[in-house]
């Protein structure tokens, strides 16, 4: 008897519904902490669930807006420390 791993069609879309949760979260927690690292996570994992068709548009777009919103809040206050890392 051969078992064989079949993936159901719906399995790529799960995925991306996945990824455009994970980079809602990982946007909403950059606006906190380690914002040069998962600011650029959120952009990408938007992206990448948009691309594959998400049914959580939405959620992707929200992780897209947050994951540039990182950069930018890590943008700004690099600019008023004149510093290239800011801390609290």
């Amino acid at each position: 008897m051969q078992l064989t791993a079949q993936a159901s069609p719906r399995t790529g879309a799960r995925d991306a519904d996945g990824m455009a949760v994970a980079s809602f979260v990982l946007g909403l927690l950059g606006l906190l902490v380690l914002n040069v690292f998962l600011g650029p996570i959120a952009i990408v994992l938007a992206s990448v669930a948009l691309w594959r068709g998400t049914a959580r548009r939405g959620r992707a777009y929200l992780g897209l807006g947050l994951g540039v919103a990182d950069l930018l809040v890590l943008v700004a206050f690099m600019q008023l420390d004149s510093t290239p890392s800011w801390s609290f």
